[in-house]
This record gives C-alpha cells, sequence and structure tokens, in this order.
C-alpha cells in the first residue's frame, strides 16, 4: 500500500468515526466540518481552510466563522462544477478579502441532489501530489457522501425539534385566550429556530387587543405589495425589497373565519427560504392564527350580546315615531356612548349636503369642512363606508384628527346622508366598531328616511304647493292654539286688487308668479314672528302672535305699501285687520269672519289699503 493509499483508508476511517460520533453524540454540524477541515491540515498540510454550508440556494460561511466572510449563491459556483468537484477558486471569491489566500474548492454533492456543501483551501505541495492520483475522486466521493448524511440527519433533528416546540405551542394557543401570550410565543419560537432571522408581527387593528409586544398595526396604504397580496389571498409571499436591503416572507396568520395579520420573517437579500422553513413558518402562522381567532371570539362573546341589545334598543326607540331632531340626538348619544369619538356629525343630501344639529361644533367651523368634503368626495362614487386608521397620510394639510369612521346611510339603493365619527388619535377605531357602527347606521336609515317622508307628506299638508306659504288648515290650527296660550294677537286678511284683470291680461301662469312673488314678500316683512298662509284663492292672510294694536296696524301699512313695489306686473292689495288681547278673547270663528268684514271695508273704501275692524262695520253689512 503506497502513501497515498494510506491517507485516503486513514482518512475514511477518521470520517467514519466522525459519522458515528455524529449520530451518537449529536454533534452539530459546524463541529463536524471543524473535525473534517482538521483532517485535511493533519493529511495534506492545509493550513488555510473553510467552509461554505449549502442553505436554501445559497453558500453560507459557518456560524462560528471570526471572518464574517460574505454569503454566496449558489448559482454562482455551480457552473464551475462540470466535470470535476474540485476546481480552482473563481475569480470573484479570490477577489474577497476572506478568500484571497483560497486556490481550490472541493464540492461535497452526491449524484444529482442539492450539494451539502464547499470546502475552500489553499492547496499544499501534499495536496498537489495527491490530486493527481486517481484516488482524489474516491476520497472526495467520501466525504460529500458522509457530509450529506450528517448534514441530513441533523436537519432531521432539527425539525424534529422544530415540530415539537410547534406542537407544545399548539398546545399552549388551545389552553389560553391571552392573546399577549399568544403574540410573544410566536415571536419566541421562530427566534428559537431561526436565530438569524428577523420576526416581525402585522396584525389586522383590533381595539380590544392590549399586549406588551411591540405589535405593528396592519395598514393597506402603507404596506408593502407582497405583504397585503399574503393578507389578502391567504398565501405565503416572498419579496427581495432592495430599499430594506433584506429578503421578506411574509406568511398569513390565518383563522378559520379570517386573516389577522401577517407573520413577517426577514433575512439577508442572498438568503433564500427552503421548502422546509416555509412549511413551518406557514403552521405556526396558522396555529398563531386559530389560537388568535379563537381568543378574538372568546372576547368578543362578551361583547356581543350587549353590542345586540345596543343594536335592539336603536331599533325600538328610532321606530317610535320620534321626529328627526329627537332620532339624530338619540342616535348621536348612542354613537358617543359605543365608540368614543371625540366628534361626530350627521349630513343629509337634500340638494346641497346639509349638516344637521346633532353634529357637534367642529364641523360648524371651517376645520370640520375638510373631513366632510373628504367624505362627500368618496360617497361620490360608491356606496362603500369609510374605514380610515391614520388620515393623516391621505391629506397634505395638517389635521388633528386620525381615526375616521364614515357610514352613508342608504335607502333603496341611494345614500341619503352619511354619519362620520372622529377621534385625535391613529388606530383607535377597531375594525369591530367600525362593524357595530355600519350595523346601527343600517337599522337607523330606514327610520330616519321614514321621518323624513313623514315631514315632506306633513309639509305638502301644511303648505300651499305653489307659494309655500302655509296651508288653511295649519293657519286654523295655529291659530286656535294661539287665542288658548298667547296674550294677545293680530290676523290680516289679504286679497288681490283686480285679480281677475291680471290674469286675463297676462294669464293665469303669470298670475300664479304674482300670488308667488306675494308669499315671499309676506314671508320676509313677517320673518319669524308669525305665520304666512294662503287662504284660498287670490287670497293670503298673516297671523302674529303677542302684538300690540298700533304695532299690528304698522305691520300691516308695511305689508300694503310693499306689495306694489315688489310684483311685477305691479299689484295692490287690499286688508282686513283684527287685534285682540287677553281682556277680550275673541270666539275662533269670529276671527276669521271679522276680519273677512274688515276685508270688505277696505275693497268699498277704494282698495289698496288696509281697515281694522270695529264693531261699526259689522252694523254696516248688516
Amino acid at each position: 500500500m503506497n502513501e497515498h493509499q494510506q491517507i485516503v483508508t486513514n482518512m475514511k476511517s477518521d470520517i467514519l468515526s466522525l459519522y458515528l460520533d455524529s449520530i451518537d453524540e449529536y454533534i452539530l454540524l459546524e463541529s463536524y466540518f471543524e473535525a473534517l477541515l482538521t483532517l485535511l491540515g493533519r493529511y495534506f498540510d492545509i493550513d488555510e481552510r473553510c467552509v461554505l454550508v449549502y442553505e436554501a440556494d445559497v453558500l453560507e460561511p459557518l456560524k462560528n466563522d471570526t471572518s464574517k466572510p460574505e454569503s454566496v449563491p449558489w448559482a454562482l459556483l455551480n457552473t464551475y462544477f462540470t466535470s470535476q468537484k474540485v476546481v480552482s477558486i473563481p475569480y470573484f471569491l479570490s477577489e474577497q478579502v476572506q478568500y484571497a489566500n483560497m486556490t481550490h474548492m472541493m464540492l461535497l454533492q452526491v449524484d444529482e441532489k442539492l450539494p451539502s456543501g464547499i470546502l475552500l483551501f489553499k492547496a499544499s505541495e501534499k495536496w498537489q501530489a495527491f490530486s493527481t492520483s486517481e484516488l482524489t475522486e474516491d476520497l472526495v466521493n467520501v466525504i460529500a457522501k458522509a457530509t450529506a448524511v450528517v448534514k441530513e440527519t441533523q436537519d432531521i433533528r432539527l425539525n424534529e425539534n422544530q415540530y415539537r416546540k410547534l406542537y407544545n405551542m399548539t398546545d399552549l394557543f388551545h389552553s389560553t385566550m391571552d392573546i399577549d401570550v399568544i403574540v410573544k410565543n410566536v415571536l419566541v419560537t421562530i427566534k428559537e429556530n431561526f436565530p438569524n432571522l428577523g420576526v416581525e408581527l402585522i396584525l389586522s387593528n383590533d381595539q380590544d387587543r392590549q399586549t406588551t409586544v411591540n405589535i405593528k398595526p396592519f395598514d393597506y396604504l402603507s404596506e408593502r405589495p407582497s405583504t397585503i397580496e399574503s393578507f389578502v389571498s391567504g398565501d405565503i409571499t416572498t419579496e427581495l425589497a432592495t430599499d430594506l436591503d433584506r429578503r421578506l416572507l411574509n406568511a398569513p396568520i390565518k383563522g378559520r373565519q379570517a386573516i389577522y395579520g401577517i407573520l413577517q420573517v426577514s433575512a439577508q437579500t442572498t438568503y433564500e427560504f427552503s421548502t422546509t422553513q416555509k412549511e413551518f413558518i406557514r403552521m405556526l402562522a396558522q396555529a398563531s392564527g386559530n389560537a388568535l381567532e379563537n381568543a378574538k371570539l372568546y372576547h368578543q362573546s362578551h361583547r356581543l350580546i350587549s353590542d345586540l341589545q345596543l343594536i335592539n334598543e336603536t331599533s325600538h326607540r328610532l321606530n317610535m315615531k320620534l321626529d328627526i331632531h329627537e332620532m339624530l340626538s338619540f342616535l348621536q348619544k348612542q354613537l358617543m356612548k359605543s365608540f368614543q369619538p371625540n366628534e361626530i356629525c350627521f349630513v343629509f343630501k337634500r340638494g346641497e349636503h346639509e349638516l344637521t344639529d346633532a353634529s357637534t361644533q367642529l364641523f360648524k367651523l371651517p376645520q370640520g369642512r375638510i373631513y366632510i368634503d373628504y367624505v362627500e368626495k368618496h360617497f361620490e362614487s360608491t356606496q362603500d363606508p369609510l374605514f380610515i386608521a391614520d388620515f393623516s397620510r391621505l391629506i397634505v394639510e395638517d389635521v388633528q384628527y386620525k381615526s375616521i369612521m364614515a357610514i352613508p346611510m342608504i335607502v333603496e339603493e341611494r345614500i341619503n346622508g352619511f354619519s362620520i365619527v372622529l377621534h385625535r388619535e391613529p388606530y383607535f377605531f377597531s375594525f369591530d366598531s367600525f362593524k357595530l357602527m355600519q350595523s346601527l347606521i343600517h337599522h337607523s336609515s330606514l327610520a330616519i328616511a321614514n321621518s323624513i317622508l313623514r315631514n315632506k307628506l306633513q309639509d305638502m299638508v301644511d303648505r300651499d304647493h305653489l307659494t309655500k306659504l302655509f296651508a288653511r288648515s295649519y293657519l286654523d290650527d295655529f291659530v286656535e292654539k294661539s287665542l288658548i296660550d298667547d296674550d294677545s294677537g293680530m290676523f290680516l286678511l289679504i286679497d288681490i286688487d283686480n285679480f281677475k284683470r291680471v290674469n286675463d291680461t297676462y294669464g293665469h301662469q303669470v298670475g300664479d308668479e304674482v300670488l308667488v312673488q306675494i308669499g315671499a314678500q309676506l314671508q320676509k316683512t313677517v320673518g319669524t314672528r308669525g305665520i304666512c298662509a294662503r287662504w284660498g284663492g287670490e287670497e293670503l292672510s298673516v297671523y302674529i302672535p303677542n302684538v300690540l294694536d298700533d304695532e299690528a296696524l304698522k305691520i300691516s301699512q308695511q305689508i300694503v305699501d310693499v306689495i306694489p313695489q315688489n310684483t311685477n306686473p305691479q299689484v295692490t292689495i287690499s286688508a282686513g285687520l283684527i287685534t285682540w288681547d287677553k281682556s277680550h278673547r275673541p270666539e275662533f270663528k269670529t276671527v276669521f269672519s271679522h276680519a273677512d268684514t274688515a276685508l270688505y271695508e277696505a275693497k268699498n273704501s277704494g282698495k289698496n289699503q288696509v281697515r281694522m275692524f270695529d264693531e261699526s262695520m259689522q252694523l254696516h253689512v248688516q
């Protein structure tokens, strides 16, 4: 047996011992490679050597390599090993400081399987002499096979250990409803099994979640596309994030009912996640998703009854035929109690959007208009409700309120208005709160719409459709009530002079326009002090409570004087006035008959004037 044969025999024996020791004593792969490198030094006087271990398409240096050489993509070196497993080191490696003295590299690969790694070394004279013999290939194959078995054995043991931890963690998940415990164990498990990888939990917003662990809220507007894709599709995604100088793996935290966030694992850009790693991370994310879902459902169940009671109470109260102001006031209190917003508003769409009195003060100021304008524009193109975690990211202006929920009031597939709640803190409202507010507004919309419709119908009954003045029936009720409740009052009955001539000359359409002009002038003159009504035909009326005789006559004369100045074609009016005070409250019907008598006197006295009723007029009529 010559010297080279003796070296091969001895080295095979030592490698076999290493292999057996790795099985019996569970030697780490790093220890095995260190021993293997020592054998190269002992038998071939190779003093400078190192190892690159194959992991997920990347060749990584040993973890205990103090020189910290860079990892190398397998694709860059694969092409150099065409017919031989020991070749000269390529130029791009020799240019790196850590590999500058290396001359050769040895591929540790069995058949067509994935490689175990590559040995880099500086060839000695002893190795140069040995490499020309026929025994070189045999020795390299032995080293490769032994390394492959050791690496495979260690991978199996690591996998067993990982899945044992996963099983223990899953068992823990089934025994706890503490979200903080669940989240902590997910992070710890990743860091224990993959110490070289970074990990971050990105969870969808949940106001009920209180945890001491640093969690990143999921935000569609700021997340990376690959993260959003994983969250939406429920599949693992990877991304080479060059801007972060990291490679990312996104695993959806998925329960049976929904996806609750993303488990994001990061590594160096040259790192490739193996199929085994992806499967383990997927199973971990799914186990945590199921656990979070169970905990979430557990906590939600305690709130569900109160939410249902709230919806039931709201629906019941809103269907008690309350007027619109009472409805909105009640709904405002319910929203304030349930969501603790800083500000709230209700806006109705009546041609232009109309802010209601149930809105807080902010929305009546210019700075509140920013939020209303944004929501209005949103609902111009969609009926989808609006849930914004941080409004400051969407708008150039510096805004005080970051969290927004805006829900449309939809009846018969049309938006009649919307409600907005605001809070200063970003991410304040939970998605559960968003869904509850949707439900409350949905149940309220029909009741509010019915109230608005009742008001419109009542308004149609109460008002004359042409002049928009109050109708005769409304006037009757108003006067009858005033005769009981008020201290004094005036009633003015008005007739348009020669109105038939206007209709005959200009047509009835112009006549109607004259009625509208006079009605508008009456409302302008009387304002909110009293009411104006259409008595019938060309007759109109004014009633003002709590007014003295002198003032009543002054107002009546003002009306007679102003009508010719504000009608086209110009017309005059005649008016009959009656006043009363608490010392003498007239009968309801007497008010109208006496005003009619006074009007008769005004007509017979030349028209275009007002006459106040007195008893002598009554005698004259008789």
